[in-house]
């Protein structure tokens, strides 16, 4: 008998992934990119082994986490980085590698149970980050569907990050080349608000950054300042 599977991703990369890798792996699969298409009433009529989670914007709600088996991926060695904007806050803690995490979502976010953990680079801009973690979860999907593993309580010290809101994205003073570089590095994806300077009414978004001869180069656009 043939499984059935169900990937939720909210953003462009994700679903090229999905087209590209998961969904050539066996079995049938559904793809969910809305709120709206994420219901019970849908999955139960499916009856998916597994529903994954690769990047969502929205709260999953409890009543699917009760019935079904939700795994989520996180890009961190947890338990430690439970929360929101695990990428900034790892880049600015100076974290080179981290590991990313395939668990079972619970009612407690980011607390359970452990299926799967693959070590990641930290390397490029978010963007390049946020993709290489969609293609590293879709191997680690192919390893859950062939090998079901039994997920295993977390353990360790737990440290929780706390989401970033945009305000967050103003550049601090004083940074040095490489911090700065880091700074405007980890903003740059596509949905996150971009690393800025204010002056006189307006906002300066700092994109593309580049070390070159001991400083720091971006590309610049200027906006009104509204936030």
């Amino acid at each position: 008998m043939t499984e059935t599977y169900v990937v939720c991703g909210s953003k462009s990369w994700n679903r090229r992934v999905f087209d590209d890798t998961i969904s050539k792996l066996p079995g049938t699969w559904q793809y969910f990119s809305s709120k709206e298409e994420l219901t019970a009433a849908i999955l139960k009529k499916i009856s998916p082994r597994y529903v994954f989670f690769l990047h969502w914007s929205w709260i999953v709600p409890q009543e699917i986490i009760s019935a079904f088996e939700c795994v989520n991926f996180h890009m961190t060695d947890l338990p430690f980085g439970r929360g929101g904007s695990p990428l900034q806050h790892l880049i600015l803690l100076g974290k080179k590698d981290t590991v990313l995490t395939a668990h079972r979502m619970t009612e407690e976010i980011d607390a359970g149970p452990v299926y799967l953990k693959q070590p990641m680079s930290l390397d490029g801009t978010a963007q390049e980050i946020l993709e290489r973690s969609s293609e590293l979860a879709a191997q680690m999907i192919g390893k859950i569907i062939s090998t079901h593993p039994e997920p295993t309580p977390q353990t360790g010290k737990v440290v929780t990050f706390k989401r970033r809101t945009p305000q967050e994205s103003e550049i601090p003073p004083d940074l040095s080349p490489e911090k700065l570089y880091d700074f405007i590095r980890m903003l740059d994806g596509e949905g996150y608000p971009a690393a800025f300077t204010r002056n006189n009414g307006f906002r300066y978004e700092q994109r593309n950054a580049r070390l070159v001869d001991g400083r720091t180069e971006a590309d610049v656009s200027v906006v009104p300042d509204t936030l």
